[in-house]
């Protein structure tokens, strides 16, 4: 723009100066050509008057002095064309000239001229005849003659001045056409730099033109058009930030799309609900980005209809994840046609349901059993069987089992209750880990015998207290070690080791007992999950053991880690945090 503007102006300037200077070089040379020719004619006649004045018998004597003044060649024809006298060559050689065509003019109009070659000098020569009369009665002819190279020199001399005067003031011109155009330039460079900013997003301030023309009106509309555009963008902007405020403080994932189908914003929420990275998304079509044809068949039947659409789906991602999605037109920008879809996690939510499904069944199943039991047995008695002792009394200790069970069902019920609604009330004291474990093995050491399992407690005396609550952790303990002994084989061991590390004090809990599937150890710790029901039911279990195990670590401010290997046996590591540690524990 600034190259091709300034010089499209200089280069017009140029041709403009240098044609006129060219067109009037031609008529200026044309013409004093012209002029001077005519002068040296008007001389050369007025020279040749005067030797017609002049006495005929004086005329061939000073022909020669007269050929000098006149500075030509001087020539004397009488009537009939012969050369009588000349300045320059011998008469005696000389043809006739009567038929000389300026000797032919001068006999008709009393004076003539004519340029040709001269055949004598063999140069080409101006010629100029004029009458010599007596009276009316045409005596003969004065001929003057110069060589056009002399007139040619003149005019070359007139011409090389015109020239350089024409040079002198072609470069004046161009250095005025020059400046011209750059003052002409300027102001519009002046507002390319401007609006070539604007365009970068620079800051800028305003056109500042020191002239008057239509240059300054434009860059003042420029100024205007410009802070107007700014308080528009201001106002976009805020508009925007607010936009992108509300979206990245909402709960839900938002994810933006543009009219040719690109991302082009995914909120922070989105990002961690998806695991997926803002920069691996943008620019791309929803189906690039998460692979899902179900996402994308909601997004093409919204564009094909228009209307609101609310769907539940299930995205598979790192995991699988379970999504309510509305997809909607972004309000307040229909110019763009851009389209938002909203994202709300529900996956723990239907993880919840089923979870309480599940935990109504299973209550429901392990409520039925012992009750179906208990009425079935009395049912029996009542119907006779009273009358026979030792049947009697078998069946009312299957019936006080049943009982027992089902007891020890709404106990372990009640006492989650209480830990999940903060009801269970905790006194926080220094426990010694030793002495709560060794409490803990002579309450399961009868059953642990029965099956030859030795229990070997290797948690020093002297090993560094904990900060608990005596009954809740001796509540753990048992818990554990009871399940420890319930599915460890006869013969079986059982090994307690403690240690210190980082913040936490780490008791584990080994077994040599069946193991548990690897797919399954995640599942340990929910509500009457048995990875062997049938197994787990017969030994006494409620299914809740381990779920209050790993409530009550939580209350403690530590948590519950197991690993097994089917058929190998099981570690259970309860993390509870150092004493000097204690404001990380989270009372109830």
């Amino acid at each position: 723009m600034k190259k091709n503007l300034f010089y499209k102006i200089f280069f017009s300037y140029l041709v403009i100066i240098s044609l006129s200077f060219l067109l009037l070089d031609l008529f200026l040379r044309e013409e004093v050509e012209k002029n001077l020719t005519s002068q040296i004619e008007t001389e050369m006649m007025s020279y040749a008057k005067i030797i017609d004045l002049s006495p005929r018998e004086k005329i061939t004597e000073q022909i020669g002095e007269m050929a000098n003044i006149s500075n030509c060649r001087v020539t004397l024809i009488d009537a009939r064309g012969k050369v009588f006298a000349d300045s320059e060559k011998d008469v005696t050689q000389m043809e006739n000239h009567s038929n000389r065509p300026e000797v032919q003019e001068a006999r008709l109009k009393g004076s003539g001229k004519s340029v040709r070659f001269s055949s004598s000098l063999n140069i080409d020569m101006l010629y100029v005849a004029v009458t010599i009369r007596n009276g009316e009665k045409i005596n003969g002819y004065v001929r003057l003659a110069r060589p056009l190279h002399d007139v040619q020199k003149v005019i070359q001399k007139m011409y090389e001045s015109i020239l350089g005067a024409s040079a002198i003031a072609v470069i004046v011109s161009l250095l005025i056409a020059l400046f011209i155009s750059y003052r002409l330039a300027e102001p519009i460079r002046a507002m390319e730099r401007f609006t070539e900013k604007l365009r970068q997003g620079e800051p800028v301030g305003a056109i500042l033109l020191n002239t008057a023309d239509e240059t300054k009106k434009l860059a003042d509309n420029i100024n205007f058009l410009v802070e107007e555009l700014k308080d528009k963008i201001r106002i976009a902007n805020e508009e925007k930030s607010k936009l992108m405020t509300a979206l990245t403080s909402m709960t839900e994932g938002v994810l933006i799309i543009n009219a040719q189908g690109l991302i082009e914003f995914v909120s922070p929420v989105l990002g961690d609900m998806l695991s997926v990275r803002y920069e691996d998304v943008f620019g791309k079509t929803l189906m690039e980005a998460f692979r899902s044809a179900e996402l994308q068949k909601i997004l093409t039947e919204f564009k094909r209809t228009g209307e609101n659409i609310t769907r539940e789906i299930t995205l598979d991602m790192a995991e699988a994840v379970i999504l309510n999605v509305s997809v909607s037109a972004v309000h307040g920008y229909p110019q763009e046609d851009k389209t938002m879809i909203v994202f709300h996690d529900v996956t723990r939510l239907k993880k919840l349901e089923k979870v309480k499904e599940d935990f109504v069944a299973n209550v429901t199943h392990e409520i039925r059993t012992p009750l179906t039991a208990i009425i079935g047995y009395l049912e029996t008695i009542k119907n006779g069987a009273i009358g026979n002792i030792d049947e009697t009394k078998k069946f009312v200790d299957i019936i006080l089992n049943q009982a027992e069970r089902l007891n020890r069902l709404v106990e372990d019920l009640l006492t989650l209750s209480h830990i999940e609604l903060k009801e269970l009330k905790f006194n926080f004291e220094n426990v010694s880990i030793n002495a709560a474990i060794t409490n803990v093995i002579s309450l399961v050491e009868a059953k642990a015998k029965e099956k030859k399992i030795t229990i070997h407690n290797n948690v020093r005396e002297n090993f560094p207290m904990i900060r608990a609550d005596k009954d809740k952790l001796t509540q753990i303990f048992v818990n554990i070690l009871d399940n420890a002994v319930k599915f460890t084989p006869e013969s079986g061991r059982i090994t307690i080791v403690a240690k210190e590390a980082d913040a936490y004090t780490a008791v584990s809990i080994s077994d040599t007992g069946i193991g548990v599937p690897r797919d399954e150890i995640q599942r340990l710790g929910e509500r009457f999950y048995r990875v062997d029901r049938s197994r787990s039911r017969d030994l006494g279990g409620t299914g809740l053991g381990l779920s209050i195990v790993k409530h009550l670590m939580i209350a403690h401010g530590g948590r519950m880690e197991i690993e097994s290997e089917l058929g190998r046996g099981t570690t259970v590591f309860l993390l509870f945090p150092l004493a000097k540690k204690e404001q990380n524990r989270v009372p109830l």
